[in-house]
């Protein structure tokens, strides 16, 4: 079996958790502040605050730059639910735009047609790792006053060029940006998540928060040769990380720059092999930004069954993913009171369902699949999944 990914992790993981487990310290101690400051030093960031995962970390963000019950949230419907859902954790409203065909991410000539008096911020997604255009994306927030927010849950690594400079996503390019370690990302600490600000005040209250907003960090009050009683002046959330994770991710961030290059030497042989396959399109990469190939997205003929494909792919042993969803789409967004698309609450009257604002969303979420992509992969395995490409896409 080919599987889509697998997390590239051994003995010197293995060797980091260790570290915690015998020093009797556990949970965002020691390990989670090495493991921020190495973090927020790799992508550029002033400051970096562990969590528990990605959606707890677009949670805090939201909360930070002051969203609040009834806001707007401009962003992607084309995206996991976390994206949609943690703005709905705020009491705010998810107003989605529709992607570009070729990238899959954020169309930022439309944003700017559904900003009300309502609107608070822009969530943007680098889908799948590709960097989406976030320079324009904050342009756009800046002139109405309003932040953004990087859903960066698929990006460590990826980069854009700025005046002529790459820099990698994270610095953040907007107002905040947050990452995802699930084991189906490039570097992963079984779970967990990161948030990096340049806003040392939006830093502080995100790590209140993430520990029920206890006034006095443990580590200090621990650390403290008085006694001291902690408080806890308002609501927070239990968002911590683990030292075992954070021990675990120091050693996955040594391995990042081999994943990064072996990723796009795939990805880039991808491209060539499928250019011989009629109707395939792969997503474009943008001459100003650096993906760091976290999923390989083909889009399929027009005509060509997605389902079929990927049954016949997985009944050749090859494992695949559809194109990433849409939350528009699911049951629990379905009743259209909890989302818009910019012509008010709900799916705009669009008939069966279909809302013809998302055309290029939901055109995605149908004809494009996720092929086999990790670092361990060889090029046999690589050819083998191309060549069942070609026979799957033929059948169909």
């Amino acid at each position: 079996m080919i599987p889509i990914t697998r997390p590239l992790v051994g003995d010197a993981e293995a060797e980091a958790a260790r570290r915690p487990i015998l020093s009797g310290w556990l949970t965002q101690g020691p390990e989670v502040a090495a493991f921020e400051a190495e973090f927020a030093a790799y992508v550029g960031a002033s400051h970096a605050c562990a969590v528990s995962n990605c959606t707890s970390a677009l949670h805090l963000a939201l909360l930070a730059v002051g969203t609040r019950p009834g806001d707007e949230v401009i962003t992607a419907s084309h995206s996991f639910i976390a994206t949609a859902n943690a703005i709905g954790y705020c009491g705010a409203v998810p107003v989605f735009v529709d992607v570009e065909p070729d990238t899959l991410n954020i169309d930022a000539n439309l944003i700017e047609r559904v900003i009300t008096a309502k609107t608070r911020a822009v969530l943007c997604v680098h889908q799948l790792g590709l960097p989406c255009d976030v320079r324009t994306i904050a342009n756009v927030a800046r002139k109405h006053g309003l932040a953004v927010i990087e859903d960066a849950a698929c990006a460590i690594g990826s980069e854009i060029r700025v005046t002529g400079e790459w820099q990698r996503v994270g610095r953040p390019h907007g107002d905040i940006a947050c990452f995802s370690f699930h084991p189906r990302k490039l570097i992963t600490t079984g779970d967990g998540g990161m948030i990096t600000t340049a806003n040392a005040g939006w830093d502080r209250q995100c790590r209140s928060w993430r520990q029920h907003a206890m006034d006095v960090a443990d580590t200090v009050r621990h650390g403290s040769p008085q006694v001291i009683f902690e408080s806890y002046p308002t609501r927070g959330f239990n968002y911590r990380m683990t030292d075992v994770q954070a021990a675990i991710g120091r050693e996955q961030l040594k391995r990042l720059p081999h994943i990064l290059e072996r990723r796009r030497e795939l990805a880039c042989r991808y491209a060539d092999l499928l250019s011989a396959v009629p109707g395939i399109r792969p997503v474009r990469e943008p001459d100003w930004a650096r993906s760091n190939w976290q999923s390989y997205a083909v889009r399929l003929p027009r005509d060509c069954g997605q389902r079929q494909v990927m049954q016949s792919l997985l009944d050749e042993g090859i494992a695949s993913r559809r194109g990433v969803m849409c939350a528009h789409r699911e049951p629990a967004y379905s009743d259209g009171e909890a989302w818009s698309c910019g012509e008010g609450p709900g799916p705009c009257g669009c008939p069966h369902g279909r809302c013809k604002r998302l055309r290029e969303s939901e055109l995605a979420e149908d004809e494009i699949i996720l092929l086999p992509l990790f670092p361990a992969m060889t090029f046999d395995q690589q050819d083998t999944v191309v060549q069942a490409v070609s026979r799957c896409v033929g059948r169909s």
